[in-house]
This record gives structure tokens, C-alpha cells and sequence, in this order.
């Protein structure tokens, strides 16, 4: 799925997300609002890992959603 396809339907996919992302807050998943830097950042954040790895676990999850 392509990356406008999740920010248009970001309320559906925050779910999704968190289910992938279990330390993600609502909070968290609403300020990302679909942008995928901003996903990206907080998966980052919460998590510890880098940012190519960040933006490798949100564009497989982004591609099997």
C-alpha cells in the first residue's frame, strides 16, 4: 500500500499500527496524523533503533497493511 493510501485512511490504520507498535500511545499515533517521517520518528524514539531502521519497519508494515 503506498503511503497516501495509509494517510488517508490513518484513523483505520493507527489500529494497525499500534497493534505493530505496542508502546505507540494514542497520543503518539494521533500526532503522527499519517506522516510517515513523523511515524518514523516516533518509532525511533520509543523504541531506540536507528532512523534506517525505523523507516524499514514502517515501510514493511506499510506495504503488508
Amino acid at each position: 500500500m503506498n503511503w497516501d493510501t495509509v494517510k488517508g485512511k490513518w484513523k483505520q490504520m493507527s489500529g494497525s499500527a499500534k497493534e505493530k507498535w505496542g508502546e505507540l500511545t494514542d497520543d503518539d499515533l494521533a500526532q503522527v496524523d499519517g506522516q510517515r517521517e513523523q511515524l518514523v520518528g516516533k518509532v525511533q524514539e520509543k523504541y531506540g533503533v536507528a532512523k534506517d531502521e525505523a523507516e524499514r519497519q514502517v515501510d514493511e508494515w506499510a506495504s503488508k497493511t
